[in-house]
């Protein structure tokens, strides 16, 4: 059997035929009159060539293509369709829907997006209301904090984010995340875990243009309560990554690490695209109390121009006690993605503790 033939679908299949064809089928249970055959041959038009957001925003257009009703009325059978469809993430049409058609109905198509995230996600959708009205969508976001339903609260948070992958960015809120800081302030503690992520990954995002800021938020928050210390730690970890130390302070790893690192290796030392390299080494405490170590490893990729690009990974957490000894290891493929392509080259692998670079050892990429 192929590659080919064992590769996962692409994501885009989420919106294939067969889900088109369910799609329809609730439709009409919900609409008698909805006209799936005209639905599916708008849907299906150049199904092949679209990316899974083109196909779920081809999914609401072809809805709206068929349906003769006002926007309102729409709502209601999508309101009916919601609890039906057979993917949470296909049930974002739906608010798609919202984004494409409902601009000129704020109040009416905020309560459709606090209604339809329950299902999936109307994190994309509220973008454009945040874009067209931000005060008036903040406002209400912030009153969601307190719904009884964790997937309202974390639209509040998620929604809101200055830099949400597969969107568009909030400049606003990327220029002064105090716009949103009420709504993270409300979130901090929440008990959802779900919700959790989403407030530590606005936070992030924030720390891309506003480390200090996010720096001053965390260290007045009292770590006390364990969600609000999940929060910070997740919050930070591009910084920690950094070697940030105000960030490692507020995990508890902000000092320097009284250790040494024995045996340090990488193997094989010469690694075709495709293999995987092993990382290894040996952590000894130098002192006779318990240390607090955030240990992590960065890769030194070499670039078409014959330079390189660091990348931080982060490897482990732990407390070391007096004079203790932890092995340390490591496995990683070193293969292609969209976002990074390997060349030919010394490739240099660094241990970080505490934020500092304490060791290194290199492999070759050869083709």
């Amino acid at each position: 059997m192929s590659a080919s033939e064992t590769a996962a679908p692409a994501l885009k299949e989420i919106f294939n035929a067969e889900r088109l064809q369910h799609i329809a089928t609730e439709m009409s249970a919900v609409y008698p009159a909805f006209k799936a055959k005209a639905f599916l041959r708008h849907a299906n038009d150049g199904l092949a060539d679209l990316s899974v957001m083109q196909r779920m925003a081809r999914v609401s257009e072809s809805l709206h293509h068929v349906l003769p009703l006002d926007y309102a009325d729409s709502l209601n059978v999508l309101r009916e369709l919601a609890p039906r469809l057979n993917s949470g993430f296909v049930s974002m049409c739906l608010p798609h829907y919202v984004a494409r058609y409902g601009a000129h109905a704020f109040d009416t198509s905020m309560e459709a997006l606090k209604y339809f995230t329950t299902f999936g996600s109307s994190e994309f959708a509220i973008r454009h209301f945040l874009r067209s009205e931000l005060e008036r969508s903040l406002e209400l976001m912030h009153d969601w904090t307190r719904d009884e339903n964790h997937h309202v609260r974390r639209l509040a948070s998620e929604g809101s984010r200055p830099r949400l992958p597969w969107s568009f960015r909030l400049e606003p809120v990327q220029a002064d995340p105090l716009l949103a800081a009420g709504i993270l302030d409300r979130l901090k503690a929440d008990e959802s875990l779900y919700v959790r992520k989403s407030v530590a990954n606005h936070l992030n995002d924030v720390t891309k243009e506003h480390p200090e800021w996010v720096l001053d938020t965390v260290e007045g928050w009292s770590l006390d309560n364990r969600h609000t210390a999940w929060i910070a730690k997740h919050a930070l970890r591009s910084l920690i990554k950094q070697g940030n130390s105000r960030a490692l302070a507020v995990i508890g790893a902000g000092a320097k690490a009284e250790v040494e690192l024995l045996d340090v290796k990488v193997e094989p030392t010469v690694v075709r695209l495709g293999e995987t390299i092993t990382l290894s080494f040996t952590v000894k405490s130098l002192v006779p109390v318990e240390q607090r170590l955030v240990i992590d490893y960065a890769i030194d990729y070499v670039k078409a121009n014959g330079g390189t690009s660091a990348k931080v990974f982060k490897l482990k957490t732990l407390e070391l006690a007096g004079f203790g000894v932890k092995d340390m290891q490591r496995s990683q493929q070193i293969k292609d993605f969209t976002t990074r392509k390997h060349h030919v080259g010394k490739h240099a692998a660094h241990i970080l503790v505490n934020g500092e670079r304490l060791a290194t050892a290199d492999f070759h990429l050869i083709f």
